[in-house]
């Protein structure tokens, strides 16, 4: 089951076309994949950068937007971790408003040592949470 995350998109986040910008959507998918880290993990992407020493820089962002995301509807995204490597993550990420899928992407980070900008593997207890809810 995925982890659903609510955004409440607003008039400020709009372009003149009365639509989302398409800038936002980005900002919408990895906000909810902070959120993941946060329900899941206990502590999101701040946190571990900071209280663990663990960053998970981005390496790889891919969406298709499929219908116009407007502030009519609360923006529901649904977030699973779709990859783990020896070193990276990724995520799979379905944004919809009112049942219609308004965009859907794939998201890869690598795990480092945030101080060091240094490549790692993660922590056990990182691999674990992320194996347990994984797609398929």
């Amino acid at each position: 089951m995925a982890f659903e995350h609510e955004i409440r998109v607003t008039w400020g986040d709009c372009d003149p076309a009365r639509i989302a910008y398409t800038g936002r959507l980005p900002m919408f998918a990895l906000d909810a994949i902070n959120a993941w880290w946060e329900h899941h993990g206990g502590a999101g992407w701040y946190q571990m950068e900071i209280d663990q020493n663990l960053g998970t820089p981005f390496v790889s962002m891919n969406m298709s937007f499929r219908s116009p995301v407007t502030p009519r509807h609360r923006l529901m995204c649904a977030v699973r971790p779709n990859r783990l490597g020896e070193t990276s993550v990724g995520f799979r990420v379905e944004g919809r408003q009112d049942g219609q899928l308004c965009f859907e992407g794939d998201f890869v980070c690598v795990f480092t040592v945030a101080d060091a900008f240094k490549k790692t593997p993660p922590p056990q207890r990182i691999r674990d949470i992320v194996a347990v809810h994984m797609i398929g």
